[in-house]
């Protein structure tokens, strides 16, 4: 098996339309949820949201590109087209031939979705535009990221809930590692952020009116965001011959099914996983410096992690920082374990843990060093990124400095 290094990062989150004024966000403990800004929103429950403001894809695309592209696949083109750049790489015949693109996504192009119902339903219309179908299909980012790099590799859509960029991402690990890809772009993204999306989700009543503050005890929900996260996932030796940048290695990845419940979370399937990645990576608990958690701020989700958390890490847990920065951008479900991935990134290439901000009061049954409210200084050599979906569909992630 080869090593696998990440060589180029993008995004497009409410924390920021690039890396670097994602990772600012992260260090400020900066708070990209704020009031809810879409057509009918008088309608909704939900009142916040992490938006992504001040995306003008006027500036990006021109008029047949906007065309073609749903919200969603705005954002992963944007953030394919920063990590491509960081990587350095060229994708010539040879390169492009065998290098592919694995996406996570859960809704598809929501917004064209809502649109085009409105259009039928609301407006009794009898006609929609001939590329309703092309927008709103989950593999659209997909698609338009191989056509814009002539990548003619493996590449394919994830879609499992809010575990479908880690899922995404352990594939595109994988198929490096084995050989078969010497290049994957890979990450997720979601636009979930219209009324009829955010109307589902307030059926479930796990949605919080004001903040997500997780593993805090006044804790009332999540919150959804929207976004993207984009890697270039590369073989090391490929990337050292070149001179690239290497940003973190793929240490190790599992994923596994709770066969459990379609809502709540089980604390063994959150163990069994992060279990599996510490011996995918052939490390021992011990190792890992910092946990990016899932922590949505909800009661069952948080509570069943930390619980999973102290089983699986022991006494270690007492000395390991475990943060959530959905409590920044919000939780972007297909595309949230993209952007977190960002967190892990930054802790062990700049030292800096990223914060669980909003956090009031300590949950006895949350026992955990949250690093709450603010960033902190501290040498990081291996983080664990985890994503635990509706469905017990679970993934973990773990990168190590090199």
């Amino acid at each position: 098996m080869g090593r696998v290094v990440i060589t180029g990062a993008g995004t497009v989150n409410p924390l920021g339309q690039n890396v670097a004024d994602t990772f600012a966000g992260f260090r400020d403990g900066r708070c990209g949820i704020g009031k809810l800004d879409i057509r009918d929103s008088h309608r909704l429950r939900v009142s916040v949201a992490g938006q992504v403001h001040g995306w003008t894809p006027e500036a990006h695309l021109d008029a047949k590109q906007l065309g073609l592209y749903d919200r969603v696949t705005q954002f992963t083109l944007w953030a394919a087209a920063e990590a491509v750049t960081q990587s350095g790489l060229v994708f010539d015949s040879a390169l492009a031939e065998h290098s592919g693109v694995i996406l996570g996504n859960s809704g598809g192009g929501l917004t064209t979705i809502d649109d085009n119902y409105r259009t039928v339903y609301e407006q009794g219309k009898d006609k929609v535009h001939p590329f309703v179908v092309p927008r709103l299909m989950n593999s659209a980012g997909v698609s338009h990221i191989s056509m814009v790099y002539g990548l003619l590799g493996p590449s394919f859509t994830v879609s499992s809930a809010c575990a479908s960029s880690n899922h995404a991402m352990g594939l595109a690990f994988h198929m490096v590692r084995s050989g078969m890809a010497p290049v994957m772009v890979t990450g997720g993204a979601e636009a979930m952020l219209c009324f009829g999306g955010l109307k589902a989700w307030e059926g479930l009543r796990v949605m919080s009116a004001d903040a997500c503050r997780p593993f805090s005890a006044t804790r009332s929900g999540m919150v959804q965001g929207e976004g993207a996260g984009v890697f270039i996932f590369e073989d090391y030796d490929h990337a050292r011959a070149r001179g690239a940048e290497i940003l973190a290695e793929v240490a190790g990845f599992a994923m596994a099914a709770d066969a459990h419940n379609i809502v709540m979370p089980s604390r063994e399937g959150a163990v069994r996983v992060m279990a599996r990645a510490l011996q995918d990576a052939g490390l021992p608990p011990e190792a890992i410096g910092y946990v990016n958690a899932h922590g949505t701020g909800t009661y069952a989700n948080d509570r069943t992690e930390c619980a999973a958390l102290h089983d699986v890490f022991g006494n270690h847990i007492h000395q390991l920082p475990v943060s959530s920065t959905k409590s920044m951008h919000g939780h972007l479900i297909g595309g949230t374990g993209a952007v977190e991935l960002l967190a892990c990134i930054m802790a062990l290439r700049d030292g800096v843990i990223a914060p669980t901000i909003g956090f009031e009061r300590a949950d006895p049954e949350c026992n955990l060093d949250v690093v709450p409210n603010t960033a902190r200084a501290a040498r990081v050599d291996v983080a664990m990124s985890n994503a635990f979906a509706f469905g017990g569909l679970n993934a973990a992630i773990i990168l190590k400095r090199v």
